[in-house]
């Protein structure tokens, strides 16, 4: 049995005070050198996938800042635009019923995260900012030290996926993310001096061991979808088991009807590489057109030409890569007129 290690937790009661504590307690830039990415104080929302990180050694901070009692962290509001409090569980975004009607995608995406326990648990929050994924480095601390350490465990060991590569592989698996970008999604961060705005689509980076530009003493506090009409979404995605696994591959899409034409769209992909990826092909692909055969061909034939799927997850590189081109047709399909 994996157990966790020692740790303190302390509960503020907004998130001002727990961008303050993060800043209080040092949010020490992580030492990779013994295998255990380790930083002093980390923030849990959900926890359902720090603490199996943690069990792991993945991770292993001697103090947690509990955001589960920080008023008003959860919630769906409307006014003009949509505002989701980082604290929303997966499941209630799930089943919002202004989230399922106008902006599809998200709703879809949020209810093929794992299984109905750890939707319950799971926040919005936390699947932004969820943790990079390799076979090499979700493994557990004694597969780790009798195996070898990866570059994101130990950043003087090489990339054990491409042995040539200067940076980590580890890849994205978030599924809300995709449907956000598609959506237009901005979050929203504080920290203990002030707040920040950043569009989601220009929030990630493509380095598996620091995937964000999230700063270790900032907190989400909530994410801001803009209502525009016309649009209509989607999220499809392929993973091992039909019932609770991270993709291997994903695409989200979302298109702007103009009468019988596309006004405008957008294409997201995750699970194909170190970050999320909001595709310009192939929404140039599809603007003017009626989404016919052709000009889902054409944006599939984008989406497949950008995915550079890893050996470092499920599924072969060849089945992901060629899923990228099926799921997108399969979306861009289901988004034609009735």
């Amino acid at each position: 049995m994996l157990r966790l290690p020692r740790f303190r937790v302390l509960s503020p009661r907004t998130y001002g005070e727990a961008a303050k504590l993060l800043d209080e307690h040092g949010a020490a830039e992580l030492d990779r050198s013994r295998g255990t990415p380790t930083l002093r104080v980390m923030l849990v929302a959900g926890g359902t996938d720090l603490f199996p990180n943690m069990k792991r050694r993945q991770f292993a901070p001697e103090i947690l800042v509990s955001l589960t009692h920080v008023r008003n962290a959860a919630g769906v509001q409307e006014n003009g635009e949509l505002v989701i409090s980082a604290g929303t569980t997966l499941t209630a975004l799930a089943q919002d019923p202004r989230v399922r009607e106008r902006y599809t995608a998200l709703a879809e995406a949020a209810e093929v995260v794992s299984t109905p326990q750890l939707r319950n648990m799971g926040t919005v929050g936390g699947n932004i900012c969820l943790d990079t994924r390799c076979n090499w480095y979700d493994q557990s601390l004694f597969w780790r030290t009798a195996e070898g350490y990866c570059m994101k465990t130990n950043p003087e060991v090489v990339c054990r996926v491409a042995t040539s590569s200067p940076r980590c592989l580890a890849v994205a698996s978030a599924d809300t993310v995709p449907a956000l970008m598609v959506l237009g999604a901005t979050v929203h961060f504080e920290d203990a001096r002030g707040a920040r705005d950043v569009r989601l689509a220009e929030f990630y980076r493509e380095d598996g061991m620091s995937p964000s530009t999230l700063r270790s003493d900032e907190v989400l506090t909530d994410v801001t979808i803009p209502r525009e009409d016309g649009w209509r979404s989607t999220y499809v995605k392929l993973r091992d088991r039909g019932s609770f696994d991270f993709p291997i591959a994903a695409v989200a899409a979302a298109v702007r009807w103009d009468g019988r034409a596309v006004a405008d769209a957008r294409v997201a992909i995750t699970a194909l590489a170190s970050r999320p990826i909001l595709i310009d092909a192939a929404r140039a692909a599809l603007i003017g057109t009626r989404l016919e055969d052709e000009a889902i061909a054409a944006a599939a034939e984008a989406v497949h030409k950008t995915a550079r799927p890893m050996d470092n997850t499920s599924g072969t590189i060849s089945q992901r890569k060629r899923a990228s081109r099926v799921l997108t047709e399969r979306a861009l399909r289901s988004l034609r007129p009735a």
